[in-house]
């Protein structure tokens, strides 16, 4: 084929199905592995980020490691003209606020916004953790230099700022470091309130906690595979919306649970390479993460990590016993994997970012009746091109089938029967990225 034609032809393509950016693998290309090392070095150079460490301190403790980060935001904003706006949000913990507190202590999070030229009050984010733990999680004084946990999802959240800081989107990104996640996930739970008191609208948080480990304790080597957790579905679900689960359905599909979903496709169009594994849970078994305090507000937040861990390597005491090593060390992380990672944020970020907002208020009927018939209420934004219908096999975990049915706010699905599958309706751009897909809420009658 004539380079013209294959233009042309690309060209087409891309208009029409919407699924191939060029933007997104050249956002793949730039994320740097050494970048990413060396961030990770600097953290973990810095001894201990236990919460209640050392914040006088120049060179150690968790006061110079977030002035380190709010330093390096302010840096990328310099060389983007100004584009982030960098900030300290600030609470106190107090011995009272759990068994994890040894001390009265400010839990300090480090923001930065790349603010959207359209929706600038609409959030698409990334995190990681600035704090570290010892073996014991109220010793602030021992050696804990957390390089996987978390210094791999701290820089990786700096990485993909320094990225995505040279391009404009339509949602603002906010990238965070967030405090006192060792201590009982403090920092999420502030900042997530702070965004509810601010009328944030949050599309989706991505916690990035751990993504450095190829090494896992069950001997599993993978530097391809990673895990998208996300709740089924929202907690702020009323008493009525959970009973009537058991007559339309719904159970999986909370918007957490469409996040990770989203997160996957994009992932399987742009890294095929790259094993996502959709895990049907909040968190690890019985665990916790800094998302969950945004899921506990209503917002949507999935965790991205690793997929074999290595319990050695996390929240130990640096020693050798038994010739076993352990302690999180920056000699098991993996910088390429890290690489991999960042990258899997950033193009999900960026796609979100120049996203339409998800669809409001959409419907769904078709009782026994042969076609089923889906309406939503139509965008005022002049940039949607128009909408797509999914749905998929009930027992399926991620939408299989989909039709583009334009700029309508209502249409049926011929000879697609509603007892069979399960559905969802997404904007599409005149870009041609998607936003995330909306379960049906209601129903018509």
């Amino acid at each position: 084929m004539k380079p013209l034609l294959k233009l042309a032809f690309f060209i087409f393509i891309s208009t029409v199905y919407g699924q191939q950016h060029p933007e997104i693998y050249d956002i793949i290309e730039e994320v740097s592995a050494k970048r990413i090392e060396k961030d990770i070095r600097q953290l973990a150079d810095f001894g201990t980020r236990n919460t209640f460490s050392d914040t006088l301190s120049k060179t150690r403790g968790i006061g110079a490691a977030r002035r380190w980060i709010k330093a390096e935001f302010d840096k990328i904003s310099a060389g983007c003209g100004g584009c982030l706006e960098v900030f300290y949000q600030r609470k106190m913990v107090t011995t009272d606020m759990g068994r994890r507190v040894p001390k009265d202590a400010e839990v300090v999070n480090v923001v930065a916004i790349l603010r959207g030229t359209q929706n600038p009050n609409s959030y698409v984010m990334m995190s990681g953790d600035i704090d570290s733990r010892a073996s014991d999680t109220e010793d602030f004084t021992t050696d804990a230099p957390g390089a996987n946990d978390n210094a791999s999802g701290m820089a990786g959240t700096i990485e993909a700022a320094r990225v995505l800081s040279q391009y404009k989107f339509k949602n603002s990104i906010a990238f965070l470091g967030l405090s006192g996640e060792e201590q009982g996930l403090f920092g999420g739970q502030f900042l997530a309130e702070y965004a509810k008191d601010n009328n944030w609208n949050i599309i989706g948080i991505f916690n990035n906690d751990m993504i450095g480990n190829i090494k896992g304790i069950d001997g599993v080597i993978d530097n391809r595979s990673f895990r998208i957790f996300s709740e089924a579905h929202n907690p702020t679900e009323t008493e009525r919306e959970r009973v009537m689960k058991r007559y339309y359905g719904g159970e999986v599909d909370g918007v957490s649970r469409q996040l990770a979903r989203y997160i996957h496709k994009t992932v399987k169009t742009y890294m095929p390479e790259m094993n996502p594994m959709m895990i049907y849970r909040l968190d690890r078994f019985g665990r916790g993460g800094h998302h969950k305090p945004f899921n506990d507000l209503g917002f949507p937040g999935i965790r991205i990590m690793e997929a074999h861990e290595n319990y050695n390597q996390q929240h130990q005491d640096i020693r050798v016993e038994k010739g076993i090593e352990y302690g999180d060390v920056v000699k098991h992380v993996n910088f390429e994997y890290a690489k991999k990672l960042t990258a899997v944020n950033a193009i999900n970020l960026a796609s979100l970012a120049w996203a339409p907002l998800r669809p409001k208020n959409v419907e769904i009927g078709g009782a026994v009746q042969p076609s089923t018939t889906l309406k939503w209420k139509a965008s005022n934004d002049p940039n949607i091109k128009g909408y797509k219908i999914y749905w998929r096999d009930t027992t399926s975990p991620t939408w299989q089938y989909s039709r583009y049915v334009g700029d309508v706010s209502e249409f049926t699905l011929e000879n697609i029967v509603i007892d069979n599958y399960l559905f969802g309706v997404a904007a599409v751009g005149k870009n041609g990225f998607e936003s995330v897909v909306s379960f049906p809420t209601g129903i018509l009658r």
